[in-house]
């Protein structure tokens, strides 16, 4: 499969540059040989993975092999020969390069990252996925024995609601790291085609701002199982993907860069992209104890006048996410707001001054709230649905 891996080596070709400028400029005329050979073997490889820019990548590669040559006033008089293009015009091609580069970071700044507030107290229940992504983490930055590997990639699967973008918040929000939010849309929507281009990018911006926490929502959608019908923009983007899954640039480095994907359709995921994250943990509905929590974090500052326990089984019964049971508690809120506040719309003419001044009345919420409430959230999930993830979870979960 080809593999546009030119983003990702040009990140050690700049390495290999700036520590060849030193070496020049301290005169140490073997460094700097060694360091022009390693540019040179360096764009050789990023020539290798992108046929579109071979020809310019192997120009760029002839430049350093006669640059290495020439140190110390050593010149190979038949490459100069063979070389038709000129060192300004290598430089041109080398910024261009870059340039572009730099484009696709710029855009990952600009509408990837998220800061994170999110803290593990903030989601109810899972108590035992919690525990096991806090392990993860903490390992991730001690001090270690380099036979102690953390996981880098984490697949969170499960029906939709149950908490997985809420857990990948806080990894980042609990570690203060930069927190990488893709969905789909965002690396394939604006550079139609040059998806693969963003995919390294981001990488190369979380290596820059680590300790990262890549999340990528809804891998499904970048990732589904190869046929005839993919494109070659499509497949382009899946290779570069894995390679960066493989941590391609960070052997033996002790940045965390933890990438951790989300799915609803695990089944749908290409084996490759399964095989890259050997942790896959099932986020399941929340069961009683879970809902109970759930409804106490979505009705802090609010007291409640009702059987928690006959309402946490009821979402139980009725297949509730997550999700579904906080709309669950905002309906019951809104129930009481109405009741207590007849008159709301009226003030909808006052100044937002005048409207600080006043307060908003409310009241213990209670069965009733909640019996509306529940009229009004249905769960489109079913036992045969729920049957399914179990039966993946238990052959490919871990």
């Amino acid at each position: 499969m080809e593999v546009d891996l030119s983003s990702a080596l040009l990140g050690q070709f700049k390495k290999a540059r700036k520590e060849y400028e030193i070496a020049k400029r301290e005169k140490k005329e073997a460094v700097a040989r060694r360091k022009a050979l390693e540019c040179a073997k360096l764009l050789r490889e990023m020539a290798k993975y992108n046929r579109y820019n071979e020809k310019m990548y192997l120009e760029m590669a002839k430049k350093w092999e006669l640059v290495a040559d020439n140190i110390g006033g050593i010149l190979n008089p038949s490459k100069v020969l063979k070389s038709k293009t000129s060192p300004y015009k290598s430089q041109e091609i080398q910024e261009d390069v870059e340039k572009e580069i730099d484009k696709f970071k710029e855009f990952v700044k600009n509408n990837l990252i998220q800061r994170s507030k999110i803290k593990w107290e903030d989601i109810g229940g899972l108590k035992e996925v919690k525990q096991l992504m806090m392990e993860t983490v903490v390992i991730s930055a001690l001090q270690r024995p380099t036979s102690i590997q953390p996981w880098r990639g984490i697949l969170l699967f499960g029906p939709p609601g149950t908490g997985k973008t809420l857990l990948a918040s806080a990894c980042a929000g609990s570690l203060d790291a930069t927190f990488f939010n893709v969905k789909a849309s965002s690396v394939t929507s604006k550079y139609f085609g040059e998806s693969s281009k963003i995919i390294s990018a981001l990488y190369e911006v979380a290596r820059e701002l680590h300790p990262s926490i890549v999340f990528i929502d809804e891998i499904d959608a970048l990732t589904t199982k190869r046929s005839e019908g993919v494109s070659e923009a499509s497949r382009r983007m899946l290779s570069t993907l894995l390679t960066e899954l493989d941590g391609f640039q960070d052997k033996g480095s002790d940045k965390l860069i933890l990438t951790l994907a989300a799915t609803n359709t695990p089944w749908d995921l290409d084996e490759a992209v399964l095989s890259r994250f050997p942790r896959r943990i099932y986020i399941p509905l929340p069961d009683k104890e879970a809902s109970k929590e759930i409804i106490k974090i979505n009705t802090r500052g609010l007291q409640l006048d009702v059987k928690l326990d006959e309402i946490a089984e009821r979402c139980v019964e009725r297949y509730y996410s997550g999700r579904d049971i906080r709309n669950l508690c905002q309906g019951a809120i809104w129930n009481m707001i109405r009741d207590v506040n007849r008159d709301l719309y009226k003030m909808a003419n006052l100044s937002y001054r005048e409207l600080r001044k006043r307060k908003l009345k409310i009241r213990p919420l209670t069965e009733e709230d909640f019996q509306e409430a529940f009229k009004k959230i249905k769960s489109p999930l079913t036992k045969k649905d729920i049957e399914r993830y179990e039966r993946w979870c238990e052959e490919f979960g871990g």
